[in-house]
């Protein structure tokens, strides 16, 4: 897969198979959308293009609102969507000006324009333009005059996509990494980088690295212990211009993740915690890409710091069982 950072760096193809969306989660919803593309680029020996945005369209249609939760970050999607087979990724900046394009402006300045479209895969509620004013009406209007065809997703196909985002949420929320996993079809993340903390986890017997996750609109799933796989980069490269590389990480641990408050002790900042399980090295300023693959229990107050060791060692004890080790 090749990466663009703008529409700019983007020679138009000749026979351009195209769609376009956030694609948050790259999930079994959105799998069914790439796979008709694929299916579509097959038919017409086409190379198959996915318009994304960055950053999301909502933080600058609405830049007050605080409320979006993102299942992937950009590289995590990056990652998903390499995986996924796609030929061309285009990461392009969303601006007010891009915003305010008409409906017949967006589909000749973008998609005939920059990408050489020759058919566009979406679906019935696809909207773009000033004011979300164009939909797959215009774009079936306009095809004939621009030279494009467009395939229509199945309703049923994009309700999926619609279910899938909303049960995944609603899962890490609760902390039902099981069901999240379940419509992802892969193991939730957190990527970040390792950055110094109180030393508190090394004082009662269990040192952790303590997670500074890269995307502020990052969705963190309940607070709580779990089990994880956790991936560990001491050179992680961000989405470049190019061939898209996927990363190898330096090392591969089992491991106890907390996130929380940490009640019993100060209570005050939410704090993502890391004990890899039968690990010693120095990891800080590494990048983690810390995988969730169970829920051991919800975040708690103790009475002393004794019975909260206890407790950590119960979850230990269960985490190594969950494993195997």
């Amino acid at each position: 897969m090749k990466i663009y950072k703008s529409l700019d760096e983007f020679e138009p193809l000749s026979n351009a198979i195209v769609t376009i969306g956030t694609f948050d989660g790259v999930h079994i919803g959105h799998q069914k959308i790439l796979s008709k593309l694929r299916e579509c680029a097959a038919e017409r020996n086409g190379e198959t293009i996915l318009l994304t945005f960055f950053p999301h369209p909502r933080l600058i249609i609405n830049p007050d609102d605080d409320n979006l939760r993102l299942i992937n970050d950009i590289e995590e999607k990056t990652h998903r969507l390499a995986l996924s087979g796609i030929d061309h990724l285009i990461i392009t900046p969303f601006t007010r000006d891009f915003s305010n394009q008409t409906p017949e402006e967006y589909i000749s300045n973008v998609l005939v324009g920059r990408l050489g479209t020759k058919q566009i895969v979406i679906g019935y509620d696809h909207h773009f333009g000033k004011d979300r004013q164009g939909s797959i009406k215009d774009l079936k209007e306009l095809a004939e005059i621009y030279d494009y065809t467009v395939e229509q997703i199945p309703e049923q196909d994009i309700e999926d996509v619609a279910v899938s985002s909303t049960k995944i949420r609603e899962s890490l929320i609760k902390g039902d990494i099981e069901t999240a996993n379940k419509y992802l079809g892969y193991s939730f993340e957190l990527t970040g980088t390792v950055v110094r903390g109180d030393q508190i986890g090394r004082e009662i017997g269990f040192p952790t690295a303590n997670l500074n996750v890269h995307e502020p609109h990052k969705l963190i799933p309940a607070y709580g212990i779990y089990a994880v796989e956790v991936e560990i980069y001491a050179n992680m490269s961000t989405v470049h211009t190019g061939e898209y590389v996927t990363p190898q990480p330096d090392r591969i641990a089992k491991g106890m993740a907390y996130i929380g408050t940490r009640p019993t002790v100060d209570g005050m900042n939410r704090k993502i915690e890391i004990n890899l399980l039968d690990f010693k090295d120095d990891i800080y300023s590494t990048t983690l890409r810390v995988k969730f693959l169970k829920f051991i229990r919800h975040d708690q107050w103790f009475d002393s710091l004794e019975a909260m060791r206890n407790q950590i060692k119960a979850d230990e004890k269960s985490i190594r069982e969950y494993f195997g080790i």
